[in-house]
């Protein structure tokens, strides 16, 4: 969920939210030739898949994309809820094997794609028309062509119940280890979005990732004390709302939709900052070539103003397209980061980095959580 120029270290003001003309943004399908008279057009099928995670998540995918890309082809949308490391395998071995894929897109974070497209699993992407729109986060750096478009980014922040502090927000994620929290805090099963600030919390340096990280493991063995409830993303909504979760590292989306929903949460970037990613969609190799037309088809028509700004509107994130207005209730909220300031406070570590080093990160994670 990036870029070696990044590479542990806090990120400066990125050009994704720089100042750019949107001229064509709403371009739209007809810019890949979907205005074109039918009989010039391949063959639509009659659905096309797209791996999603699930909640709000796909929720808003739904919204944004998948509903008016319907409207606007006639082809209905199906979202595979699988996870996406478990839809990984099935991918690769299709390809392998050189058998249609079982889906038509994955919607994967960044560092997972990166994965499948050093593996030669993913179709280039670069003839998409509405990438010429795109400001630079939408261009997997360090990868040829767009074998991913990444579609927006996010922020791993402690979310929190302000009754649970009573002496205002907690500033740092060492406030998680207060006895009062035990078994009233959730982590991603994999510690995804905590091992880096976790370096920090425990005395390191971001600098030593990924040669020293004693530092994080002796933090996060810290807060296995806590005996923290450990889950995925429409986890994170569900314990909110019922109220069995005090803190959490999660997305900001997860916190913001249980705020929607009428729990009372709020959410920070603490002193030690916060983990800053992307997510993308791409395309596996072995599609017919007219399922492959329209997954690209798709795939342009979420890089459009329209379907960004609905998109995002409901997962409460900065995508990949100029102009989009934020949401009126994260105007200047650090998790919806648009200001230099905003972005000294995240952290965001090379996606080649990430690569190499993530599944012993989360296997070491789960090995401390389960001792």
């Amino acid at each position: 969920m990036s870029h070696e120029k990044f590479l542990s270290a806090q990120i400066g003001r990125r050009t994704l939210l720089a100042s750019m003309a949107a001229a064509g943004a709403s371009a739209g399908l007809s810019t890949l030739g979907v205005s074109r008279a039918f009989a010039q057009e391949p063959e639509k099928p009659a659905e096309i898949i797209i791996r999603a995670w699930g909640g709000s998540w796909v929720d808003a995918l739904k919204a944004g994309v998948s509903d008016s890309f319907t409207k606007n082809t006639g082809i209905a949308v199906r979202h595979d809820l699988t996870e996406d490391n478990e839809i990984q395998p099935k991918v690769w071995a299709a390809v392998a094997q050189k058998r249609v894929p079982p889906i038509h897109i994955n919607w994967d974070t960044t560092t997972n794609a990166t994965k499948s497209a050093l593996r030669g699993v993913t179709e280039d992407l670069s003839d998409l028309p509405n990438l010429k729109n795109a400001t630079d986060l939408a261009k997997p750096v360090g990868l040829d062509g767009y074998p991913i478009v990444n579609t927006y980014g996010y922020v791993y922040v402690l979310a929190y119940r302000p009754s649970a502090f009573p002496n205002g927000a907690p500033k740092s994620w060492k406030d998680l280890l207060d006895p009062k929290l035990k078994g009233r805090i959730a982590l991603y099963n994999d510690g995804i979005g905590f091992h880096f600030p976790a370096q920090v919390a425990g005395g390191g340096k971001l600098e030593d990732i990924p040669g020293n990280m004693q530092p994080a493991w002796d933090f996060i063995s810290k807060i296995k004390d806590q005996q923290p409830l450990l889950g995925e993303d429409p986890d994170f909504t569900t314990w909110f709302q019922k109220g069995e979760i005090d803190a959490a590292c999660t997305i900001s989306t997860n916190a913001r939709e249980a705020k929607k929903n009428g729990i009372e949460i709020a959410w920070v970037v603490p002193e030690e900052g916060a983990k800053f990613d992307t997510d993308g969609l791409w395309i596996p190799k072995g599609l017919p070539e007219n399922e492959l037309y329209w997954a690209k088809q798709y795939i342009n028509h979420a890089l459009t103003k329209e379907a960004q700004q609905i998109w995002l509107d409901g997962l409460g994130l900065p995508g990949v397209i100029p102009g989009i207005t934020p949401p009126a209730d994260l105007v200047g909220d650090p998790s919806y980061p648009t200001t230099e300031e905003d972005f000294k406070q995240l952290i965001r570590i090379s996606s080649k980095v990430q690569v190499e080093n993530e599944s012993q990160w989360f296997a070491k994670f789960k090995e401390i959580m389960q001792g």
